[in-house]
């Protein structure tokens, strides 16, 4: 009886996971990083995407650079 509980808790668990829709908008591109932003700009054209990804990445790490906010937990001591 409790095996069946837990396997009936399983699967629900399950499709319920699998029933969750993800979906890329471009509203929500400039909060998921850069690779989901350029998923979000150019649905099917690859090689855009990738120069839109480069792009964006390079201007993220500089702009980091120059507010000097990289690090976090792996952060440098100084």
């Amino acid at each position: 009886m409790l095996k069946r509980i837990f396997f009936a808790a399983a699967v629900t668990g399950l499709v319920a996971g699998a029933s969750i829709l993800v979906h890329t908008d471009p509203a929500l591109a400039g909060k998921s990083g850069c690779r989901e932003a350029a998923k979000a700009k150019f649905p099917g054209e690859f090689k855009s995407r990738m120069a839109y990804k480069k792009e964006c990445k390079s201007h993220w790490k500089a702009m980091q650079s120059a507010h000097g906010k990289r690090g976090g937990l792996f952060k440098k001591a100084a």
